[in-house]
């Protein structure tokens, strides 16, 4: 479950500006410093006028029914939020499913990848994946049956005197 994109250097799909400036770097975003008109040594361009990160766009690659199912353009500065929100999507998804489904979700983590943009030099985010474990109460699995009748027998050798 996670976003897939699709761009002209082969990067991921994800890629975002700076979040939040800092009063050491005066104006600058904290995490991409070089976010300006002005190119970056070895770069290509300036992040004002990266046509790399014009032109990213963001697909889903799942098969479930969520959000960026047609590739779609996400601005650097708003794509750590639609991400983030992109992948509460099928967070949720995965609970509605254990709830039809008489499962329960043991586990959801989503995590948010970042990358660097080989034109400009932004850091930005390049993809988003969530992972999410449910068990299902099914009575027919044999293995659900193995572990219940176990359970009732009691462990073989749970209790071993060795005394004697």
């Amino acid at each position: 479950m996670s976003i897939i994109g699709a761009i002209g250097s082969g990067y991921a799909p994800y890629r975002s500006a700076a979040i939040g400036t800092s009063a050491v770097a005066g104006n600058k975003p904290i995490l991409n410093p070089n976010a300006s008109t002005e190119k970056a040594p070895g770069r290509v361009s300036s992040p004002a006028e990266c046509e790399t990160c014009k032109n990213r766009k963001y697909q889903d690659g799942s098969d479930e029914m969520v959000s960026f199912k047609s590739a779609q353009h996400i601005s650097p500065q708003s794509a750590p939020a639609r991400v983030r929100g992109h992948e509460a999507e099928h967070v949720s998804n995965a609970y509605k499913e254990a709830a039809m489904n008489n499962g329960k979700v043991l586990q959801a983590s989503v995590s948010i990848k970042t990358a660097v943009c080989p034109e400009c030099g932004r850091t930005y985010v390049c993809g988003g994946e969530t992972t999410t474990k449910i068990r299902y109460g099914n009575e027919d699995n044999p293995y659900e049956k193995e572990r219940k009748a176990m359970h009732r027998q009691g462990l073989v050798g749970a209790n071993i005197d060795l005394t004697g």
